[in-house]
């Protein structure tokens, strides 16, 4: 027996019909033919079940006919199976196919057209369902054009690097370990996660803000990856949103944000660090720059890019569904938010 399962041959069936007329049973078949005694039980039972073998053959057919059992195989092989409801020539494909070119993620696609028809299973799949479409098409131009809509193009994960941490200690830092307990639950707005994304030879930097609650998204166009750089693009961009919400700035202990006192001192944001080499504790951002890296790639020159292009990419990606929210867009989460915090006498729990 090999390792993989092979159909019976016609010259297996006729054995085991030769066998079975010598009333032997499905153990010494399956030690005859080499193979395991579920396939022989379950080729008996099969043809036993199938309902067309009496009609067949004007005679009663033996206990086990290795001709007949041999066409009721081709037939099951055969059979018509069901139409796949994201064929390219439907029109689920197409609204599928369109979202894909705005930049959606199958799971964001799934959880839409679930809201859009949710008595109507027919215009329904799963994320699994499209990522399997895609990668099932016979190689083309259609094929690479989708999967380069997808948020990773790689057929695998490349591990993150792990080393020793050789940009020195932040001055005066504080640690996420003492956030505030408001910082740690994202009902409470105004808590926000930072970051800077490099482009080719770390010479060209954006600056990243996400709010955790929300998950909103805004870009700052940098001169550098400088602390100077730093201090004023995030001053500027974090002056830009109100009040209420510049709560506290989660950030990794990058040295651009050396100067993190003054812009406490300019935004009134309480800056706080995380643990070396442990992303996860700024979960939204990492996700969120994998989003973005849709836009600004590795290796380009990110400094061709204006703020009106980093706002215009932002605002794709707050308008986004986003699974954690029921598939309601971030900028419409935090516009509620904002709305419940301009209420007379309310706060948000």
């Amino acid at each position: 027996m090999g390792k993989h399962y092979e159909q019976l041959t016609a010259e297996e069936r006729a054995a085991i019909m030769m066998m079975k007329l010598n009333n032997c049973s499905a153990r010494q078949i399956s030690l005859m033919l080499r193979r395991a005694p579920s396939t022989i039980t379950r080729e008996l039972a099969r043809f036993a079940a199938w309902p067309d073998r009496h009609a067949q053959t004007a005679n009663a057919p033996s206990v086990y006919d290795a001709r007949l059992a041999g066409l009721r195989a081709r037939r099951e092989r055969f059979k018509c199976r069901k139409r796949s409801k994201l064929t390219t020539d439907t029109v689920l494909f197409g609204v599928i196919q369109h979202f894909l070119t705005q930049g959606w993620s199958p799971s964001q696609i799934a959880g839409t057209l679930k809201l859009m028809w949710p008595d109507e299973p027919q215009r329904t799949v799963s994320h699994e369902t499209i990522y399997n479409c895609i990668y099932a098409m016979p190689k083309g131009e259609l094929r690479k054009d989708l999967i380069a809509c997808l948020r990773r193009a790689k057929a695998k994960r490349m591990p993150r690097s792990r080393g020793e941490d050789r940009r020195g200690q932040m001055p005066d830092l504080l640690s996420i370990h003492v956030r505030p307990p408001q910082a740690n639950d994202r009902a409470f707005p105004g808590h926000w996660e930072g970051d800077l994304i490099k482009g080719a030879a770390n010479r060209s930097a954006v600056g990243v803000l996400v709010e955790r609650s929300s998950r909103l998204v805004m870009l700052i166009k940098l001169a550098d990856a400088t602390a100077a750089s730093a201090l004023e693009g995030f001053t500027a961009k974090l002056r830009g949103v109100a009040e209420p919400m510049r709560q506290t700035l989660t950030y990794d202990q990058g040295k651009e944000m050396a100067r993190h006192a003054e812009l406490t001192a300019n935004t009134g944001v309480m800056v706080y660090f995380c643990d070396p080499h442990s992303p996860w504790q700024r979960g939204s951002c990492e996700n969120t720059n994998g989003l973005i890296r849709q836009y600004l790639p590795k290796g380009t020159d990110l400094s061709a890019h204006s703020q009106e292009q980093l706002d215009a990419i932002a605002d794709l990606l707050n308008n986004r569904p986003r699974a954690v929210h029921g598939f309601y867009p971030p900028i419409s989460v935090y516009q509620a938010m904002l709305d419940k915090l301009n209420q007379p006498n309310s706060s948000i729990q």
